[in-house]
Protein backbone atom coordinates (compact mmCIF):
# COMPACT_ATOMS: atom_id res chain seq x y z
CA UNK A 1 0.00 0.00 0.00
CA UNK A 2 2.88 2.39 0.73
CA UNK A 3 3.78 3.00 -2.74
CA UNK A 4 0.50 3.94 -3.70
CA UNK A 5 0.77 6.86 -1.21
CA UNK A 6 4.19 7.57 -1.06
CA UNK A 7 4.50 9.95 2.47
CA UNK A 8 8.14 9.92 3.19
CA UNK A 9 9.69 13.48 2.28
CA UNK A 10 13.52 13.56 0.54
CA UNK A 11 15.46 16.05 -0.65
CA UNK A 12 15.47 19.68 -0.47
CA UNK A 13 11.99 22.20 -0.69
CA UNK A 14 11.54 23.33 -4.16
CA UNK A 15 9.37 26.12 -5.56
CA UNK A 16 5.78 25.07 -6.85
CA UNK A 17 7.54 25.78 -10.63
CA UNK A 18 10.31 23.64 -10.20
CA UNK A 19 8.38 21.02 -8.37
CA UNK A 20 5.80 21.24 -11.27
CA UNK A 21 8.34 20.28 -13.80
CA UNK A 22 9.68 17.18 -11.89
CA UNK A 23 6.00 15.85 -11.50
CA UNK A 24 6.14 16.05 -15.33
CA UNK A 25 8.58 13.25 -15.31
CA UNK A 26 7.10 11.14 -13.17
CA UNK A 27 8.08 12.22 -9.17
CA UNK A 28 5.97 13.00 -6.65
CA UNK A 29 6.34 16.20 -4.87
CA UNK A 30 3.93 17.52 -1.35
CA UNK A 31 3.36 20.84 -0.30
CA UNK A 32 4.84 21.61 2.47
CA UNK A 33 3.12 25.65 2.91
CA UNK A 34 5.78 28.60 3.38
CA UNK A 35 8.60 26.21 3.25
CA UNK A 36 8.06 24.88 -0.29
CA UNK A 37 7.50 21.56 -1.90
CA UNK A 38 9.45 18.83 -1.08
CA UNK A 39 9.52 15.09 -3.18
CA UNK A 40 7.89 11.97 -1.36
CA UNK A 41 8.53 8.50 -2.11
CA UNK A 42 6.75 5.16 -0.43
CA UNK A 43 8.23 4.03 2.85
CA UNK A 44 6.67 0.47 2.54
CA UNK A 45 7.28 -1.91 5.64
CA UNK A 46 10.37 -4.00 5.11
CA UNK A 47 9.17 -7.66 4.96
CA UNK A 48 13.52 -9.06 4.99
CA UNK A 49 16.80 -7.95 5.53
CA UNK A 50 18.77 -9.51 3.01
CA UNK A 51 22.29 -9.37 5.09
CA UNK A 52 21.22 -11.06 7.61
CA UNK A 53 23.53 -14.58 7.57
CA UNK A 54 26.12 -12.15 7.09
CA UNK A 55 25.66 -10.04 10.07
CA UNK A 56 25.22 -12.63 11.36
CA UNK A 57 28.80 -14.40 10.41
CA UNK A 58 30.36 -11.04 11.80
CA UNK A 59 28.40 -10.46 15.02
CA UNK A 60 29.09 -14.31 15.62
CA UNK A 61 32.94 -13.65 15.47
CA UNK A 62 32.99 -11.02 17.57
CA UNK A 63 32.70 -8.00 15.49
CA UNK A 64 30.49 -4.49 16.31
CA UNK A 65 28.64 -4.68 13.10
CA UNK A 66 26.86 -1.31 11.91
CA UNK A 67 23.87 -2.53 9.60
CA UNK A 68 20.64 -1.20 8.53
CA UNK A 69 21.36 2.74 8.05
CA UNK A 70 18.22 4.78 7.69
CA UNK A 71 16.30 4.85 4.42
CA UNK A 72 18.55 1.30 3.72
CA UNK A 73 18.67 0.42 -0.01
CA UNK A 74 14.94 -0.79 -0.75
CA UNK A 75 14.55 -4.08 -3.68
CA UNK A 76 11.80 -5.96 -4.60
CA UNK A 77 11.71 -9.45 -5.64
CA UNK A 78 10.94 -10.06 -9.42
CA UNK A 79 9.16 -13.06 -10.83
CA UNK A 80 12.23 -14.20 -11.95
CA UNK A 81 13.25 -14.19 -8.56
CA UNK A 82 16.10 -11.32 -8.74
CA UNK A 83 15.77 -8.30 -7.24
CA UNK A 84 15.69 -4.89 -8.66
CA UNK A 85 15.90 -1.81 -6.84
CA UNK A 86 13.19 0.78 -6.46
CA UNK A 87 12.70 4.30 -5.39
CA UNK A 88 11.62 4.01 -1.97
CA UNK A 89 13.00 4.49 1.93
CA UNK A 90 12.95 1.39 4.65
CA UNK A 91 11.69 2.80 8.09
CA UNK A 92 15.00 2.53 9.83
CA UNK A 93 13.20 1.49 13.49
CA UNK A 94 10.93 -1.07 11.76
CA UNK A 95 14.26 -2.34 9.77
CA UNK A 96 16.11 -2.36 13.15
CA UNK A 97 12.97 -4.37 14.77
CA UNK A 98 13.41 -7.04 11.61
CA UNK A 99 17.11 -7.07 11.97
CA UNK A 100 16.76 -7.60 15.81
CA UNK A 101 13.92 -10.32 15.75
CA UNK A 102 16.34 -12.23 13.10
CA UNK A 103 19.81 -11.62 15.24
CA UNK A 104 17.42 -13.09 18.25
CA UNK A 105 18.71 -9.75 19.90
CA UNK A 106 17.94 -9.44 24.14
CA UNK A 107 16.78 -6.36 23.68
CA UNK A 108 15.96 -4.04 20.99
CA UNK A 109 16.88 0.12 21.71
CA UNK A 110 15.76 2.91 19.25
CA UNK A 111 17.90 6.14 19.96
CA UNK A 112 15.71 9.70 19.06
CA UNK A 113 16.53 12.85 20.38
CA UNK A 114 13.63 12.89 23.39
CA UNK A 115 14.24 10.44 26.31
CA UNK A 116 10.73 8.80 26.33
CA UNK A 117 8.20 8.49 24.15
CA UNK A 118 5.45 11.10 25.43
CA UNK A 119 1.46 11.28 25.40
CA UNK A 120 0.14 14.73 24.47
CA UNK A 121 3.74 15.48 22.90
CA UNK A 122 3.57 19.49 23.31
CA UNK A 123 0.64 20.17 24.93
CA UNK A 124 0.53 21.43 28.61
CA UNK A 125 -0.34 18.00 29.29
CA UNK A 126 2.67 15.63 28.30
CA UNK A 127 2.98 13.17 30.23
CA UNK A 128 6.31 11.06 29.28
CA UNK A 129 6.02 7.39 29.43
CA UNK A 130 8.32 5.15 31.52
CA UNK A 131 7.19 1.47 31.88
CA UNK A 132 4.41 -0.73 29.97
CA UNK A 133 3.46 -3.13 28.76
CA UNK A 134 2.99 -3.96 24.67
CA UNK A 135 -0.30 -3.90 24.85
CA UNK A 136 -1.31 -0.87 26.09
CA UNK A 137 1.61 0.65 24.03
CA UNK A 138 -0.33 -0.57 21.08
CA UNK A 139 -3.07 0.89 22.24
CA UNK A 140 -1.79 4.53 22.50
CA UNK A 141 -0.29 3.51 19.13
CA UNK A 142 -3.64 3.04 17.58
CA UNK A 143 -5.66 5.94 19.11
CA UNK A 144 -2.90 7.91 17.05
CA UNK A 145 -0.74 9.37 20.36
CA UNK A 146 1.97 9.56 18.68
CA UNK A 147 3.48 11.55 14.85
CA UNK A 148 3.37 9.43 11.88
CA UNK A 149 6.62 10.47 10.86
CA UNK A 150 8.42 10.87 14.28
CA UNK A 151 7.46 8.58 17.03
CA UNK A 152 5.12 6.67 15.66
CA UNK A 153 7.39 3.90 14.06
CA UNK A 154 9.69 4.22 16.56
CA UNK A 155 6.51 2.74 18.80
CA UNK A 156 5.35 0.99 15.90
CA UNK A 157 8.88 -0.95 15.97
CA UNK A 158 9.23 -1.83 19.63
CA UNK A 159 5.88 -3.05 19.81
CA UNK A 160 6.31 -5.31 16.97
CA UNK A 161 9.93 -6.71 18.04
CA UNK A 162 8.46 -7.19 21.82
CA UNK A 163 5.92 -8.86 20.22
CA UNK A 164 7.36 -11.09 18.04
CA UNK A 165 10.00 -12.04 20.95
CA UNK A 166 8.60 -11.70 24.08
CA UNK A 167 12.25 -9.52 25.20
CA UNK A 168 11.93 -5.78 25.76
CA UNK A 169 12.33 -2.62 23.55
CA UNK A 170 12.95 0.91 24.83
CA UNK A 171 13.05 3.56 22.93
CA UNK A 172 15.26 6.96 24.50
CA UNK A 173 17.78 9.55 23.90
CA UNK A 174 21.32 8.70 22.28
CA UNK A 175 22.67 10.31 26.11
CA UNK A 176 20.80 7.92 27.50
CA UNK A 177 21.43 4.63 25.93
CA UNK A 178 23.38 3.11 28.47
CA UNK A 179 21.23 3.57 31.13
CA UNK A 180 18.24 2.61 28.25
CA UNK A 181 20.40 -0.57 28.01
CA UNK A 182 19.87 -1.40 31.49
CA UNK A 183 16.54 -0.36 31.77
CA UNK A 184 16.87 2.78 33.93
CA UNK A 185 16.27 5.13 31.42
CA UNK A 186 13.67 5.69 28.20
CA UNK A 187 10.01 3.89 27.56
CA UNK A 188 10.64 0.21 29.00
CA UNK A 189 8.22 -1.82 26.77
CA UNK A 190 7.65 -5.27 28.36
CA UNK A 191 5.56 -8.03 27.19
CA UNK A 192 1.96 -8.58 28.07
CA UNK A 193 1.49 -9.48 31.25
CA UNK A 194 5.10 -9.45 32.76
CA UNK A 195 5.63 -7.26 35.97
CA UNK A 196 5.65 -4.04 34.99
CA UNK A 197 7.29 -1.64 37.98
Amino acid sequence: PAFWTPTKPIGRFLSASDADGLVAHGQRFADFGARGWRRVVPSPRPREILDVPAIRTLVDAGFLVVANGGGGVPVVSRPDGTLQGIQAVVDKDLGAALLGIALDVDKLLIATDVENAVLGFGTSHAKPLEELDVAEMRRYLEAGEFGSGSMGPKADAVCRFVEATGKVGVITSLDSIVAGAAGRAGTVVVPTGAAVG
